[in-house]
């Protein structure tokens, strides 16, 4: 399977249009013509087309093969391609697990084209972009009759985005319009496809939700990335799936418990699976990162350090699994009835300034607690863990601040740089005392290596302890930032 980044810019054109002259821009290839047979796949309630997510056989042309298009942003798709075969070959079907949820797939439509290429090259030949001139038949699966239409593609190669952009300039220009939708799928099926929940309103339930929502959608864009174990996806989704679980814990003033809490526990359970791999992946970065700083001591890449790795390559397959199967799905299919029908309190249908301050302020509150039993402590150990719940605390004020920007503007944004600075300091405290708990655990295979060992010991009690004495600065910091923006 190989993957790359689409950016193009897509346009209508009526039967008489005339490409316009473009060889000021770059040199004109001669034109190429193919012909192109495209049957796009789906689940009989058509989740991927929802999803704006493009799933086809295509036969024809340079590209023959199987083909799944995800969105990446404006403009842009991420693609992936597999040989092509009879059947849907399994690397793809798994990058849709998060859609399907053990949905069959099948055909739902064909696209024929018929694509007239000019490719817009550098003067030593460097291909920058493609002009695609389309003419396309769509029928729909089970259904009479089809229906035709023009379309022009430019797609970027090598070329600087500002060429797609003059060359998109040059096309309105002689006529051509921004196409409505970004697939031609999308085009042809229309309103047959049922939108994902849109969250609309004041209230303060409504901006709530809308929050969640974006965070849902979040959470499924990094879901095949984590499959694929792009760098830093799966840290991404674990932020997502947090975020949504401090926003459903910070809000429950807003929302129905009897709904919430158990997809609580059930996004508790995610970040848990998600959690073995990334951590595993955080001590290997880290610890490379510091025996690359003592080379006179350390040995590059001990079998200690090795076994962290083997860890973080077995935790992708557990990941994989897991993402694979009922429960994960039930856990997707209870966000999207809670995105359908939000179970609101009454709180919820109040004005959203007054209220989401509220949350807030109750978001303060647990924080100032868990800070103060760092202080009540009565030992040393339980001074550290009061220290990692106020850094849980101020990671959900963050979190909760984040959500409520929309109503609560400048205070929130405020609010949520204060957290997150207090925040990073405990959280540099916590990262080196489950280092040294790491390194406590490594049994030396030699002379060499426990020299080796208690080097990186002393860097990561240093870094806990610098942290530890930073912790009620960035307290008073914090609260100074706050109190003043809560109301």
């Amino acid at each position: 399977m190989t993957e790359h980044l689409e950016v193009e810019l897509k346009f209508d054109a009526d039967s008489g249009f005339a490409l316009p002259d473009l060889t000021d821009l770059a040199e004109v290839g001669e034109p190429v013509v193919h012909e192109l047979e495209a049957v796009y796949h789906d689940t009989d309630d058509l989740r991927l087309a929802a999803r704006k997510l493009t799933l086809r056989r295509r036969t024809g042309g340079t590209d023959a093969g199987w083909h799944l298009k995800i969105p990446a942003g404006p403009d842009a798709k991420r693609e992936h391609r597999a040989p092509l075969s009879e059947t849907l070959p399994p690397e793809l079907a798994g990058l849709l697990h998060a859609h399907t949820r053990g949905r069959r797939t099948g055909p739902v439509a064909t696209l024929s084209t018929v694509r007239t290429v000019r490719e817009l090259r550098s003067p030593s030949g460097e291909v920058l972009a493609e002009v695609a001139d389309d003419l396309v038949t769509g029928t729909i699966a089970g259904t009479p009759g089809g229906s035709s239409w023009r379309e022009i593609e430019v797609e970027l190669v090598s070329g600087d985005p500002a060429l797609l952009d003059r060359v998109g300039a040059r096309l309105r220009e002689a006529g051509a319009r921004r196409a409505a939708g970004s697939s031609k799928l999308g085009r042809l099926l229309a309103d047959r496809v049922a939108a994902p929940p849109s969250p609309a309103g004041s209230r303060a339930g409504d901006v709530l939700l809308r929050h969640l929502a974006a965070q849902v959608e979040d959470l499924l864009s990094w879901d095949p990335r984590v499959r694929l174990e792009q760098f830093d996806a799966v840290h991404r989704m674990r932020v997502a799936v947090r975020r949504l679980r401090s926003v459903l814990a910070g809000g429950r003033p807003l929302l129905d418990r009897a709904v919430t809490d158990p997809l609580q526990a059930e996004l508790r359970w995610l970040a848990a699976v998600l959690g073995e791999v990334r951590d595993a992946e955080v001590l290997h970065e880290r610890f490379g990162a510091r025996l690359a700083s003592l080379p006179e001591v350390c040995e590059a890449d001990p079998a200690w350090l090795r076994r962290i790795k083997k860890r973080e390559r077995k935790g992708y397959t557990a990941v994989r699994r897991e993402l694979s199967g009922e429960r994960y799905f039930a856990l997707l299919d209870a966000l999207d009835r809670l995105l359908a029908a939000p179970p609101f309190t009454r709180r919820a249908h109040r004005a959203a300034e007054g209220e989401l301050r509220a949350l807030l302020r109750r978001s303060w509150k647990r924080l100032e607690n868990a800070h103060a039993a760092i202080g009540e402590a009565p030992t040393a150990e339980e001074a550290d863990e009061a220290r990692h719940e106020t850094r849980k605390a101020a990671k959900r004020m963050r979190y909760v601040a984040d959500a409520v920007q929309e109503a609560l503007g400048k205070d929130a944004r405020a609010v949520s740089k204060a957290a997150k600075s207090l925040q990073e300091v405990l959280g540099r405290f916590q990262d080196g005392v489950i280092a040294q708990e790491q390194l406590r655990a490594v049994e030396p295979a030699s002379v060499d290596e426990a020299f080796g060992l208690g080097a990186l010991y002393g860097l990561e009690r240093c870094e806990a302890e610098r942290a530890r004495e930073e912790v009620e600065a960035a307290w008073t910091d914090a609260r100074s930032r706050v109190l003043p923006r809560l109301g």
